[in-house]
């Protein structure tokens, strides 16, 4: 299982971060997201041989949340 996280723009609103952990949390390969609202971040487990760093971003893309960064470990 490998881990990541992503440097998300500010986030407004408890709804914003809701929608995140849902979409993501309901991607197949996603072991557990969680949006860390203060830090402006998203904590990501998830199965490499399922899903790639490349898709989870673009889930959070297309809810029209802009990604800024990323670690992978």
């Amino acid at each position: 299982m490998k881990k990541l996280v992503l440097g998300l723009e500010p986030l407004s609103c408890p709804s914003c971060i809701k929608k995140i952990d849902t979409a993501l949390n309901n991607t197949a390969g996603v072991d557990e997201a969680k949006v860390l609202f203060h830090a402006g971040k998203v904590r990501i487990k998830y199965h490499e041989e399922k899903v790639q760093p490349e898709a989870l971003r673009k889930v959070i893309s297309e809810l029209g949340y802009p990604v800024i960064s990323q670690n992978v470990s």
